[in-house]
């Protein structure tokens, strides 16, 4: 489907408000976002999952690695680039990047229980192991975290959903870097 990268001035009326809120955010408005703004629906969906997952209190490292895990899994690759890129900015170790993009668990068994818990979320379609559960809370995630994780899941999986709908958004500049595809 070849869908329309939008700015403020192309978006239907009802999106040029969002998008305009999304680069007061955070300075720019993602291809992503622009895309989705073809549908104000979308655009508010993506808007306001956005900016409730940025509003949890999941750790932004653990939130991220869960972005990376589901665009893995589900062959996003917006969302891996994206996730990537804001990992690095948050100073997590490019080997610890790359293993996660590979498919593979972070070393931190923290961040490792986040990617399993994540990864699971997406593949079992919600029908997560009591065991993959448990490890999440053993490693110290409290009840809250592992929702926000859900969370985290549910807005990457849009992000992934509208990638693949486009046959991969363009990646923005800034994420080009951080380009990936499906091992």
């Amino acid at each position: 489907m070849d869908l329309t990268i939008h700015t403020a001035d192309t978006a239907p009326a009802d999106s040029a408000a969002l998008l305009e809120g999304i680069a007061d955010d955070l300075g720019f408005v993602p291809n992503l976002a622009g895309v989705a703004a073809a549908s104000p629906a979308l655009l508010a969906g993506f808007d306001g999952l956005r900016r409730a997952v940025g509003s949890g209190g999941l750790d932004p490292v653990l939130r991220e690695t869960a972005g990376v895990a589901v665009g893995v899994a589900a062959d996003n690759r917006y969302g891996v680039a994206f996730h990537s890129t804001v990992l690095g900015g948050l100073g997590v170790a490019d080997d610890e990047i790359a293993r996660m993009r590979q498919g593979a668990e972070p070393a931190d068994p923290r961040t490792s229980a986040v990617y399993a818990l994540a990864r699971e979320v997406v593949l079992s379609r919600g029908k997560v192991a009591a065991s993959t559960v448990d490890r999440a809370l053993a490693a110290g995630l409290s009840v809250s975290d592992v929702l926000d994780v859900v969370a985290e899941c549910t807005f990457a999986g849009l992000v992934g959903t509208i990638d693949n709908l486009a046959g991969r958004v363009d990646l923005d500049e800034f994420l080009r870097p951080r380009a990936w595809q499906a091992g």
